[in-house]
Protein backbone atom coordinates (compact mmCIF):
# COMPACT_ATOMS: atom_id res chain seq x y z
CA UNK A 1 0.00 0.00 0.00
CA UNK A 2 1.38 3.41 -0.97
CA UNK A 3 2.12 5.84 1.86
CA UNK A 4 -0.39 8.65 2.40
CA UNK A 5 0.48 12.28 1.85
CA UNK A 6 0.90 12.88 5.56
CA UNK A 7 3.13 9.82 5.93
CA UNK A 8 5.36 11.09 3.12
CA UNK A 9 5.53 14.54 4.71
CA UNK A 10 6.30 13.15 8.18
CA UNK A 11 9.14 11.02 6.79
CA UNK A 12 10.81 13.99 5.09
CA UNK A 13 14.01 15.62 6.31
CA UNK A 14 13.43 19.35 6.53
CA UNK A 15 16.09 22.03 6.57
CA UNK A 16 16.07 24.73 9.24
CA UNK A 17 14.10 27.70 7.96
CA UNK A 18 17.17 29.93 8.23
CA UNK A 19 18.89 27.83 5.56
CA UNK A 20 15.88 28.14 3.26
CA UNK A 21 15.85 31.91 3.81
CA UNK A 22 19.57 32.20 3.12
CA UNK A 23 19.11 30.44 -0.23
CA UNK A 24 17.06 33.43 -1.41
CA UNK A 25 19.16 36.08 0.37
CA UNK A 26 16.86 36.71 3.33
CA UNK A 27 19.01 37.45 6.41
CA UNK A 28 18.33 35.94 9.83
CA UNK A 29 17.37 39.31 11.29
CA UNK A 30 14.47 39.53 8.80
CA UNK A 31 12.92 36.29 10.13
CA UNK A 32 10.39 35.82 12.90
CA UNK A 33 10.61 32.04 13.44
CA UNK A 34 7.58 29.95 14.37
CA UNK A 35 9.50 26.87 15.45
CA UNK A 36 12.35 25.43 13.36
CA UNK A 37 10.69 25.08 9.98
CA UNK A 38 8.49 28.09 9.38
CA UNK A 39 8.92 31.82 9.82
CA UNK A 40 7.43 35.16 8.92
CA UNK A 41 9.56 37.53 6.84
CA UNK A 42 9.52 41.07 8.18
CA UNK A 43 7.76 43.85 6.32
CA UNK A 44 10.73 46.28 6.71
CA UNK A 45 12.97 43.78 4.89
CA UNK A 46 10.41 43.39 2.10
CA UNK A 47 10.27 47.17 1.74
CA UNK A 48 14.06 47.27 1.45
CA UNK A 49 14.00 45.08 -1.67
CA UNK A 50 11.16 46.86 -3.48
CA UNK A 51 13.54 48.26 -6.11
CA UNK A 52 15.24 44.94 -6.85
CA UNK A 53 14.78 43.47 -10.37
CA UNK A 54 11.69 41.30 -10.80
CA UNK A 55 11.60 37.70 -11.90
CA UNK A 56 9.02 36.03 -14.14
CA UNK A 57 5.58 35.20 -12.75
CA UNK A 58 3.95 31.89 -13.77
CA UNK A 59 0.23 31.42 -13.14
CA UNK A 60 -1.06 27.89 -12.52
CA UNK A 61 -4.75 27.40 -13.23
CA UNK A 62 -6.87 24.48 -14.39
CA UNK A 63 -9.86 23.15 -16.26
CA UNK A 64 -13.17 23.05 -14.40
CA UNK A 65 -12.51 20.70 -11.46
CA UNK A 66 -14.28 17.55 -10.48
CA UNK A 67 -15.49 17.30 -6.86
CA UNK A 68 -12.16 15.68 -5.89
CA UNK A 69 -9.92 18.47 -7.27
CA UNK A 70 -7.33 18.11 -9.99
CA UNK A 71 -4.01 18.98 -8.40
CA UNK A 72 -3.20 22.66 -8.97
CA UNK A 73 -1.31 22.93 -5.70
CA UNK A 74 0.54 19.68 -6.36
CA UNK A 75 1.46 20.92 -9.84
CA UNK A 76 2.54 24.31 -8.52
CA UNK A 77 4.87 22.62 -6.05
CA UNK A 78 6.16 20.11 -8.60
CA UNK A 79 6.83 22.85 -11.14
CA UNK A 80 8.70 24.95 -8.58
CA UNK A 81 10.87 21.98 -7.68
CA UNK A 82 11.45 21.17 -11.36
CA UNK A 83 12.54 24.74 -12.13
CA UNK A 84 15.06 24.44 -9.31
CA UNK A 85 16.28 21.10 -10.66
CA UNK A 86 16.99 22.53 -14.12
CA UNK A 87 19.11 25.28 -12.60
CA UNK A 88 16.67 28.17 -12.19
CA UNK A 89 16.26 30.16 -8.98
CA UNK A 90 12.59 29.53 -8.20
CA UNK A 91 10.01 30.15 -5.50
CA UNK A 92 6.37 29.23 -5.15
CA UNK A 93 3.51 31.28 -3.69
CA UNK A 94 0.40 29.52 -2.39
CA UNK A 95 -2.71 30.27 -0.42
CA UNK A 96 -3.01 29.02 3.14
CA UNK A 97 -5.42 26.08 3.51
CA UNK A 98 -8.74 26.90 5.15
CA UNK A 99 -9.84 24.65 7.98
CA UNK A 100 -13.32 24.41 6.45
CA UNK A 101 -12.30 22.14 3.56
CA UNK A 102 -9.49 20.52 5.60
CA UNK A 103 -12.15 19.21 7.99
CA UNK A 104 -14.71 18.93 5.19
CA UNK A 105 -14.06 17.42 1.76
CA UNK A 106 -10.33 17.80 1.08
CA UNK A 107 -8.64 16.79 4.32
CA UNK A 108 -5.66 19.01 3.45
CA UNK A 109 -4.34 21.39 0.81
CA UNK A 110 -0.54 21.37 0.87
CA UNK A 111 0.04 19.43 -2.34
CA UNK A 112 0.36 15.68 -2.55
CA UNK A 113 2.70 12.73 -3.03
CA UNK A 114 6.28 13.92 -3.56
CA UNK A 115 5.14 17.44 -4.43
CA UNK A 116 4.21 18.94 -1.07
CA UNK A 117 4.97 21.94 1.08
CA UNK A 118 6.06 21.17 4.62
CA UNK A 119 5.60 21.03 7.59
CA UNK A 120 2.34 19.72 6.19
CA UNK A 121 0.42 19.32 9.46
CA UNK A 122 1.27 22.84 10.60
CA UNK A 123 0.30 24.37 7.27
CA UNK A 124 -3.06 22.61 7.26
CA UNK A 125 -3.86 23.21 10.95
CA UNK A 126 -3.62 26.77 12.28
CA UNK A 127 -0.16 27.46 10.70
CA UNK A 128 1.01 30.85 12.03
CA UNK A 129 -2.44 32.03 13.10
CA UNK A 130 -3.17 34.32 10.15
CA UNK A 131 -6.74 33.07 9.67
CA UNK A 132 -7.47 33.46 13.37
CA UNK A 133 -6.31 37.08 13.16
CA UNK A 134 -8.51 37.71 10.12
CA UNK A 135 -11.50 36.17 11.89
CA UNK A 136 -10.80 38.24 15.00
CA UNK A 137 -10.57 41.48 13.03
CA UNK A 138 -13.83 40.71 11.24
CA UNK A 139 -15.68 39.78 14.40
CA UNK A 140 -14.22 42.74 16.30
CA UNK A 141 -15.83 45.04 13.76
CA UNK A 142 -19.14 43.17 14.12
CA UNK A 143 -19.00 43.59 17.90
CA UNK A 144 -18.22 47.30 17.59
CA UNK A 145 -21.19 47.80 15.27
CA UNK A 146 -23.67 46.22 17.69
CA UNK A 147 -22.05 47.98 20.62
CA UNK A 148 -22.40 51.35 18.90
CA UNK A 149 -26.10 50.75 18.25
CA UNK A 150 -26.61 49.59 21.87
CA UNK A 151 -25.02 52.74 23.29
CA UNK A 152 -27.19 55.28 21.49
CA UNK A 153 -26.40 54.82 17.80
CA UNK A 154 -24.91 58.28 17.26
CA UNK A 155 -24.21 57.45 13.61
CA UNK A 156 -27.87 56.65 12.97
CA UNK A 157 -27.19 53.17 11.64
CA UNK A 158 -30.34 51.52 10.31
CA UNK A 159 -30.25 48.10 12.01
CA UNK A 160 -32.25 46.69 9.08
CA UNK A 161 -29.41 47.64 6.74
CA UNK A 162 -26.34 46.38 8.61
CA UNK A 163 -24.47 44.36 5.99
CA UNK A 164 -21.42 43.22 7.99
CA UNK A 165 -21.42 39.52 8.91
CA UNK A 166 -19.39 37.48 11.36
CA UNK A 167 -17.05 34.70 10.21
CA UNK A 168 -15.81 31.28 11.27
CA UNK A 169 -13.15 29.06 9.67
CA UNK A 170 -15.30 25.92 9.78
CA UNK A 171 -18.01 24.80 7.39
CA UNK A 172 -21.17 25.24 9.48
CA UNK A 173 -24.42 25.49 7.54
CA UNK A 174 -26.42 26.15 10.74
CA UNK A 175 -24.80 29.61 11.00
CA UNK A 176 -25.64 30.85 7.50
CA UNK A 177 -28.64 32.76 8.81
CA UNK A 178 -28.98 33.67 12.48
CA UNK A 179 -30.70 36.17 14.75
CA UNK A 180 -28.44 38.15 17.09
CA UNK A 181 -29.31 40.32 20.08
CA UNK A 182 -31.86 38.05 21.71
CA UNK A 183 -32.30 38.04 25.49
CA UNK A 184 -33.57 41.49 26.31
CA UNK A 185 -32.29 45.10 26.21
CA UNK A 186 -28.92 44.31 27.78
CA UNK A 187 -28.05 42.11 24.81
CA UNK A 188 -28.70 44.69 22.11
CA UNK A 189 -31.28 45.00 19.38
CA UNK A 190 -32.47 41.74 17.78
CA UNK A 191 -31.76 41.56 14.06
CA UNK A 192 -31.13 39.02 11.36
CA UNK A 193 -27.52 38.35 10.46
CA UNK A 194 -25.30 35.40 9.57
CA UNK A 195 -21.83 33.92 9.33
CA UNK A 196 -19.53 33.47 6.34
CA UNK A 197 -16.45 31.27 6.22
CA UNK A 198 -13.26 33.28 6.88
CA UNK A 199 -11.99 32.87 3.32
CA UNK A 200 -15.11 34.60 1.95
CA UNK A 201 -14.71 37.67 4.18
CA UNK A 202 -13.86 41.14 2.98
CA UNK A 203 -11.06 41.33 5.54
CA UNK A 204 -9.44 38.29 3.89
CA UNK A 205 -9.73 40.00 0.50
CA UNK A 206 -8.27 43.24 1.87
CA UNK A 207 -5.47 41.29 3.59
CA UNK A 208 -4.48 39.70 0.28
CA UNK A 209 -4.68 42.91 -1.77
CA UNK A 210 -3.03 45.35 0.68
CA UNK A 211 0.53 46.39 -0.19
CA UNK A 212 1.60 47.72 3.23
CA UNK A 213 0.35 48.29 6.77
CA UNK A 214 -0.71 51.81 5.80
CA UNK A 215 -2.62 50.49 2.79
CA UNK A 216 -4.20 47.79 4.98
CA UNK A 217 -5.37 50.39 7.51
CA UNK A 218 -6.78 52.65 4.80
CA UNK A 219 -8.66 49.79 3.16
CA UNK A 220 -10.08 48.55 6.46
CA UNK A 221 -11.35 52.07 7.15
CA UNK A 222 -13.24 52.10 3.83
CA UNK A 223 -15.29 48.99 4.66
CA UNK A 224 -19.01 49.74 4.35
CA UNK A 225 -20.69 48.10 7.35
CA UNK A 226 -24.25 49.24 6.61
CA UNK A 227 -26.40 52.27 5.90
CA UNK A 228 -28.41 54.94 7.63
CA UNK A 229 -32.14 55.30 7.02
CA UNK A 230 -31.44 57.70 4.15
CA UNK A 231 -29.08 55.09 2.57
CA UNK A 232 -25.87 56.93 3.49
CA UNK A 233 -23.01 54.39 3.77
CA UNK A 234 -21.49 53.93 7.23
CA UNK A 235 -17.78 53.06 7.17
CA UNK A 236 -15.58 51.16 9.60
CA UNK A 237 -13.56 54.33 10.14
CA UNK A 238 -16.75 56.12 11.23
CA UNK A 239 -16.83 53.67 14.13
CA UNK A 240 -13.12 54.14 14.82
CA UNK A 241 -12.60 50.40 14.22
CA UNK A 242 -9.86 50.35 11.58
CA UNK A 243 -6.96 51.09 13.92
CA UNK A 244 -7.66 48.19 16.25
CA UNK A 245 -8.34 45.90 13.28
CA UNK A 246 -4.95 46.82 11.82
CA UNK A 247 -3.30 46.11 15.17
CA UNK A 248 -4.86 42.64 15.20
CA UNK A 249 -3.57 42.00 11.66
CA UNK A 250 -0.15 43.63 11.99
CA UNK A 251 1.94 40.49 12.51
CA UNK A 252 -0.21 38.38 10.19
CA UNK A 253 0.54 40.67 7.22
CA UNK A 254 4.15 39.44 7.06
CA UNK A 255 4.39 36.48 4.61
CA UNK A 256 5.02 32.95 5.87
CA UNK A 257 8.14 31.20 4.57
CA UNK A 258 8.28 27.38 4.40
CA UNK A 259 9.80 24.82 2.01
CA UNK A 260 8.85 22.00 -0.32
CA UNK A 261 9.96 18.41 0.18
CA UNK A 262 12.87 19.30 -2.14
CA UNK A 263 13.65 22.50 -0.18
CA UNK A 264 12.38 25.01 -2.73
CA UNK A 265 11.41 28.18 -0.81
CA UNK A 266 7.67 28.84 -0.59
CA UNK A 267 5.59 31.76 0.62
CA UNK A 268 2.18 30.60 1.88
CA UNK A 269 0.07 33.59 2.79
CA UNK A 270 -3.63 34.44 2.70
CA UNK A 271 -6.33 32.24 1.28
CA UNK A 272 -9.54 33.55 -0.31
CA UNK A 273 -11.58 30.92 -2.16
CA UNK A 274 -12.05 31.52 -5.88
CA UNK A 275 -15.67 30.37 -6.04
CA UNK A 276 -16.81 32.87 -3.38
CA UNK A 277 -13.92 35.37 -3.28
CA UNK A 278 -10.97 36.37 -5.49
CA UNK A 279 -8.89 33.22 -5.07
CA UNK A 280 -5.28 34.46 -4.86
CA UNK A 281 -2.58 34.47 -2.20
CA UNK A 282 -1.38 37.84 -0.90
CA UNK A 283 -0.01 40.49 -3.24
CA UNK A 284 2.68 41.22 -0.65
CA UNK A 285 3.99 37.64 -0.81
CA UNK A 286 3.97 37.40 -4.60
CA UNK A 287 5.56 40.83 -5.09
CA UNK A 288 8.31 39.97 -2.60
CA UNK A 289 8.97 36.58 -4.20
CA UNK A 290 9.48 38.25 -7.58
CA UNK A 291 12.33 40.25 -6.02
CA UNK A 292 13.90 37.14 -4.50
CA UNK A 293 13.71 34.62 -7.35
CA UNK A 294 13.95 34.49 -11.14
CA UNK A 295 10.79 32.42 -11.49
CA UNK A 296 7.79 32.56 -9.16
CA UNK A 297 5.02 29.98 -9.55
CA UNK A 298 1.64 30.86 -8.06
CA UNK A 299 -1.83 29.39 -8.37
CA UNK A 300 -5.31 30.80 -8.71
CA UNK A 301 -8.21 28.79 -7.34
CA UNK A 302 -10.36 26.36 -9.33
CA UNK A 303 -10.71 26.70 -13.11
CA UNK A 304 -9.54 29.57 -15.30
CA UNK A 305 -13.11 30.90 -15.46
CA UNK A 306 -12.93 31.71 -11.74
CA UNK A 307 -9.41 31.88 -10.31
CA UNK A 308 -7.49 33.06 -13.36
CA UNK A 309 -10.15 35.60 -14.33
CA UNK A 310 -10.06 37.15 -10.85
CA UNK A 311 -6.28 36.93 -10.64
CA UNK A 312 -6.06 39.05 -13.78
CA UNK A 313 -9.14 41.28 -13.62
CA UNK A 314 -8.83 42.01 -9.87
CA UNK A 315 -5.33 41.28 -8.53
CA UNK A 316 -3.29 42.20 -11.60
CA UNK A 317 -5.40 45.28 -12.24
CA UNK A 318 -4.87 46.63 -8.72
CA UNK A 319 -1.37 45.37 -7.90
CA UNK A 320 0.54 45.73 -11.16
CA UNK A 321 1.50 42.03 -11.15
CA UNK A 322 1.84 40.56 -14.64
CA UNK A 323 2.16 36.82 -15.32
CA UNK A 324 4.50 35.89 -18.17
CA UNK A 325 2.87 32.51 -18.83
CA UNK A 326 0.07 30.24 -17.64
CA UNK A 327 -0.02 26.53 -16.87
CA UNK A 328 -3.40 24.82 -17.24
CA UNK A 329 -3.63 21.68 -15.13
CA UNK A 330 -5.63 18.86 -16.68
CA UNK A 331 -6.23 15.26 -15.71
CA UNK A 332 -7.54 12.31 -17.65
CA UNK A 333 -10.07 11.82 -14.89
CA UNK A 334 -11.46 15.37 -15.14
CA UNK A 335 -11.82 15.25 -18.91
CA UNK A 336 -13.73 11.97 -18.69
CA UNK A 337 -15.94 13.56 -16.04
CA UNK A 338 -16.68 16.48 -18.37
CA UNK A 339 -17.33 13.94 -21.10
CA UNK A 340 -20.21 12.52 -19.04
CA UNK A 341 -18.63 9.73 -16.96
CA UNK A 342 -19.95 9.33 -13.42
CA UNK A 343 -17.42 9.54 -10.57
CA UNK A 344 -17.41 5.79 -9.70
CA UNK A 345 -16.51 4.93 -13.31
CA UNK A 346 -13.67 7.44 -13.73
CA UNK A 347 -10.88 4.87 -13.10
CA UNK A 348 -12.04 2.86 -16.16
CA UNK A 349 -10.49 3.59 -19.56
CA UNK A 350 -12.86 5.64 -21.72
CA UNK A 351 -11.19 7.46 -24.60
CA UNK A 352 -14.46 8.61 -26.26
CA UNK A 353 -15.59 10.32 -23.05
CA UNK A 354 -12.21 11.99 -22.68
CA UNK A 355 -12.44 13.33 -26.21
CA UNK A 356 -15.93 14.68 -25.50
CA UNK A 357 -14.58 16.40 -22.39
CA UNK A 358 -11.86 18.26 -24.31
CA UNK A 359 -14.36 21.06 -24.96
CA UNK A 360 -13.89 22.11 -21.33
CA UNK A 361 -10.16 22.67 -21.53
CA UNK A 362 -10.56 24.22 -24.98
CA UNK A 363 -12.70 27.00 -23.53
CA UNK A 364 -10.26 27.64 -20.68
CA UNK A 365 -7.36 27.84 -23.14
CA UNK A 366 -9.33 30.22 -25.33
CA UNK A 367 -9.96 32.44 -22.32
CA UNK A 368 -6.31 32.56 -21.31
CA UNK A 369 -4.90 33.00 -24.80
CA UNK A 370 -7.47 35.09 -26.63
CA UNK A 371 -9.09 37.07 -23.81
CA UNK A 372 -6.09 37.61 -21.53
CA UNK A 373 -3.22 37.26 -24.03
CA UNK A 374 -1.19 34.71 -22.05
CA UNK A 375 1.01 32.01 -23.58
CA UNK A 376 -0.02 28.63 -22.15
CA UNK A 377 1.05 25.05 -21.63
CA UNK A 378 -1.20 22.21 -20.51
CA UNK A 379 0.22 20.18 -17.61
CA UNK A 380 -1.23 16.68 -17.67
CA UNK A 381 -1.17 15.77 -13.97
CA UNK A 382 -0.51 12.05 -14.28
CA UNK A 383 -2.37 9.53 -12.15
CA UNK A 384 -1.52 5.85 -11.76
CA UNK A 385 -4.74 4.64 -13.40
CA UNK A 386 -4.27 6.73 -16.58
CA UNK A 387 -3.84 4.50 -19.63
CA UNK A 388 -1.46 5.10 -22.54
CA UNK A 389 -4.43 5.44 -24.91
CA UNK A 390 -6.05 8.11 -22.74
CA UNK A 391 -2.83 10.10 -22.37
CA UNK A 392 -2.24 9.94 -26.13
CA UNK A 393 -5.80 11.13 -26.82
CA UNK A 394 -5.43 14.02 -24.39
CA UNK A 395 -2.12 15.19 -25.87
CA UNK A 396 -3.36 14.87 -29.43
CA UNK A 397 -6.62 16.61 -28.55
CA UNK A 398 -4.82 19.64 -27.14
CA UNK A 399 -2.56 19.83 -30.19
CA UNK A 400 -5.65 20.02 -32.43
CA UNK A 401 -6.92 23.10 -30.57
CA UNK A 402 -4.54 25.53 -32.26
CA UNK A 403 -4.43 26.94 -35.77
CA UNK A 404 -1.39 27.50 -37.99
CA UNK A 405 0.88 25.63 -35.61
CA UNK A 406 0.11 27.79 -32.56
CA UNK A 407 -1.47 25.06 -30.43
CA UNK A 408 -0.28 24.90 -26.82
CA UNK A 409 1.76 21.89 -25.82
CA UNK A 410 0.35 19.24 -23.51
CA UNK A 411 3.14 17.83 -21.34
CA UNK A 412 2.69 14.83 -19.07
CA UNK A 413 4.02 15.62 -15.59
CA UNK A 414 4.67 12.93 -12.97
CA UNK A 415 5.56 15.15 -10.03
CA UNK A 416 3.13 13.40 -7.67
CA UNK A 417 5.08 10.13 -7.96
CA UNK A 418 8.54 11.47 -8.88
CA UNK A 419 8.76 14.95 -7.39
CA UNK A 420 10.44 17.71 -9.36
CA UNK A 421 12.20 15.17 -11.61
CA UNK A 422 8.83 14.24 -13.04
CA UNK A 423 8.08 17.82 -14.15
CA UNK A 424 11.36 18.89 -15.75
CA UNK A 425 9.92 18.87 -19.29
CA UNK A 426 7.11 21.10 -18.05
CA UNK A 427 9.64 23.43 -16.42
CA UNK A 428 11.64 23.79 -19.62
CA UNK A 429 8.51 24.66 -21.58
CA UNK A 430 7.55 27.25 -18.96
CA UNK A 431 10.97 28.87 -19.26
CA UNK A 432 10.55 28.97 -23.05
CA UNK A 433 7.09 30.51 -22.81
CA UNK A 434 8.28 33.15 -20.33
CA UNK A 435 10.83 34.32 -22.89
CA UNK A 436 8.10 34.94 -25.47
CA UNK A 437 6.73 38.48 -25.79
CA UNK A 438 3.20 38.88 -24.46
CA UNK A 439 0.92 41.67 -23.34
CA UNK A 440 -1.62 41.00 -20.63
CA UNK A 441 -5.17 42.12 -21.38
CA UNK A 442 -8.21 42.46 -19.12
CA UNK A 443 -11.64 41.04 -19.91
CA UNK A 444 -13.28 44.47 -19.49
CA UNK A 445 -12.32 48.09 -18.98
CA UNK A 446 -12.51 49.84 -15.62
CA UNK A 447 -14.87 52.39 -17.18
CA UNK A 448 -17.49 49.79 -18.16
CA UNK A 449 -20.62 49.83 -15.95
CA UNK A 450 -20.90 47.05 -13.36
CA UNK A 451 -23.72 45.36 -15.26
CA UNK A 452 -21.68 45.31 -18.47
CA UNK A 453 -18.61 43.95 -16.66
CA UNK A 454 -20.66 41.01 -15.44
CA UNK A 455 -22.27 40.51 -18.84
CA UNK A 456 -18.84 40.53 -20.50
CA UNK A 457 -17.53 37.84 -18.16
CA UNK A 458 -20.67 35.75 -18.66
CA UNK A 459 -20.48 35.94 -22.45
CA UNK A 460 -16.72 35.89 -23.12
CA UNK A 461 -15.68 33.43 -20.42
CA UNK A 462 -18.73 31.42 -19.32
CA UNK A 463 -20.23 31.04 -22.82
CA UNK A 464 -23.56 32.41 -21.59
CA UNK A 465 -26.11 34.28 -23.68
CA UNK A 466 -26.92 36.86 -21.04
CA UNK A 467 -27.28 37.70 -17.37
CA UNK A 468 -30.40 38.30 -15.31
CA UNK A 469 -31.26 39.62 -11.86
CA UNK A 470 -34.32 40.44 -9.83
CA UNK A 471 -35.66 43.98 -9.74
CA UNK A 472 -34.19 44.44 -6.24
CA UNK A 473 -30.73 43.23 -7.29
CA UNK A 474 -30.76 45.42 -10.40
CA UNK A 475 -31.63 48.39 -8.20
CA UNK A 476 -28.69 47.58 -5.90
CA UNK A 477 -26.30 47.44 -8.84
CA UNK A 478 -27.61 50.75 -10.20
CA UNK A 479 -27.25 52.32 -6.75
CA UNK A 480 -23.64 51.19 -6.48
CA UNK A 481 -22.97 52.46 -9.97
CA UNK A 482 -24.52 55.85 -9.22
CA UNK A 483 -22.78 56.31 -5.85
CA UNK A 484 -19.23 56.01 -7.17
CA UNK A 485 -18.45 52.31 -7.11
CA UNK A 486 -18.95 51.63 -10.80
CA UNK A 487 -15.22 51.66 -11.59
CA UNK A 488 -14.60 48.65 -9.32
CA UNK A 489 -13.96 45.18 -10.78
CA UNK A 490 -16.60 42.54 -10.20
CA UNK A 491 -15.89 39.39 -8.19
CA UNK A 492 -18.24 36.61 -9.27
CA UNK A 493 -19.26 34.01 -6.67
CA UNK A 494 -20.54 30.89 -8.42
CA UNK A 495 -20.07 27.14 -8.56
CA UNK A 496 -16.59 25.99 -9.59
CA UNK A 497 -17.85 22.82 -11.25
CA UNK A 498 -19.36 24.37 -14.36
CA UNK A 499 -19.13 27.39 -16.66
CA UNK A 500 -22.79 27.85 -15.79
CA UNK A 501 -24.37 28.32 -12.37
CA UNK A 502 -25.58 24.70 -12.42
CA UNK A 503 -22.83 22.36 -11.13
CA UNK A 504 -24.39 19.48 -13.06
CA UNK A 505 -23.77 21.09 -16.46
CA UNK A 506 -20.38 19.66 -17.37
CA UNK A 507 -18.20 20.17 -20.41
CA UNK A 508 -18.58 23.61 -21.97
CA UNK A 509 -22.26 24.61 -21.83
CA UNK A 510 -23.30 27.52 -24.00
CA UNK A 511 -26.42 29.63 -24.36
CA UNK A 512 -27.25 29.55 -20.66
CA UNK A 513 -28.26 32.50 -18.50
CA UNK A 514 -26.34 33.59 -15.41
CA UNK A 515 -28.64 34.88 -12.69
CA UNK A 516 -27.24 37.32 -10.13
CA UNK A 517 -28.85 36.40 -6.82
CA UNK A 518 -27.15 38.85 -4.47
CA UNK A 519 -24.83 41.87 -4.49
CA UNK A 520 -22.23 42.68 -1.83
CA UNK A 521 -20.05 45.78 -1.81
CA UNK A 522 -16.44 45.22 -0.73
CA UNK A 523 -15.32 48.84 -0.67
CA UNK A 524 -12.11 48.13 1.24
CA UNK A 525 -11.12 45.39 -1.20
CA UNK A 526 -12.30 47.63 -4.04
CA UNK A 527 -14.55 45.18 -5.83
CA UNK A 528 -18.24 44.31 -6.02
CA UNK A 529 -19.23 40.72 -5.25
CA UNK A 530 -21.98 39.30 -7.45
CA UNK A 531 -23.36 36.07 -6.01
CA UNK A 532 -24.77 33.83 -8.76
CA UNK A 533 -26.80 30.64 -8.60
CA UNK A 534 -26.92 28.63 -5.38
CA UNK A 535 -23.31 29.08 -4.25
CA UNK A 536 -22.95 29.58 -0.48
CA UNK A 537 -20.51 31.89 1.30
CA UNK A 538 -20.73 29.55 4.30
CA UNK A 539 -20.30 26.00 2.95
CA UNK A 540 -21.64 22.92 4.70
CA UNK A 541 -19.88 19.69 5.62
CA UNK A 542 -20.35 16.53 3.49
CA UNK A 543 -22.13 13.47 4.84
CA UNK A 544 -18.84 12.00 6.03
CA UNK A 545 -16.46 14.89 6.73
CA UNK A 546 -12.69 14.45 6.50
CA UNK A 547 -12.57 15.47 10.18
CA UNK A 548 -13.85 12.00 11.08
CA UNK A 549 -10.56 10.49 9.82
CA UNK A 550 -8.21 12.89 11.62
CA UNK A 551 -6.76 11.82 14.96
CA UNK A 552 -3.68 12.01 17.19
CA UNK A 553 -1.62 9.06 18.42
CA UNK A 554 -0.44 8.71 22.03
CA UNK A 555 2.94 10.17 21.10
CA UNK A 556 1.29 13.27 19.58
CA UNK A 557 1.58 12.33 15.90
CA UNK A 558 -1.32 13.51 13.72
CA UNK A 559 -2.83 10.83 11.48
CA UNK A 560 -5.58 10.77 8.86
CA UNK A 561 -4.85 14.28 7.58
CA UNK A 562 -5.08 13.81 3.81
Amino acid sequence: MSPSNIEIAQAATLRPIGQIAASIRIPDEALEPYGRYKAKVSLPFLKSIEEAPQGKLVLVTALSPTPAGEGKTTTTVGLGDALTRIGERAMICLREPALGPVFGMKGGAAGGGLAQVVPMEDINLHFTGDFAAIALATNLLAALIDNHVHHGNALGIDVRRITWRRVLDVNDRALRDVVVGLGGPNNGYPRESGFDIVVASEVMAIFCLARSLADLRERLGRIVIGYTRDRTPVLARDLGAHGAMTAVLRDALAPNLVQTLEHTPAFIHGGPFANIAHGCNSAIATSAALRLADYVVTEAGFGADLGAEKFIDILCRTSGLRPAAAVVVATVRALKYHGGVDVPDLPLENVPALERGLVNIERHLTTLREVFGLPCVVAVNHRAEDTDAEIAALVAGVERLGANGDAPKAIVARHFAEGGAGAEDLAREVVRLCAEPSELRFAYTAEAPLWEKMRTIARRIYGADDITASTAVRAQIRRLQDTGYGHYPVCVAKTQYSFSTDPKLRGAPSGHTVDIREVRLAAGAEFVVLVCGDVMTMPGLPERPAAMQIDVTEDGRIVGLF
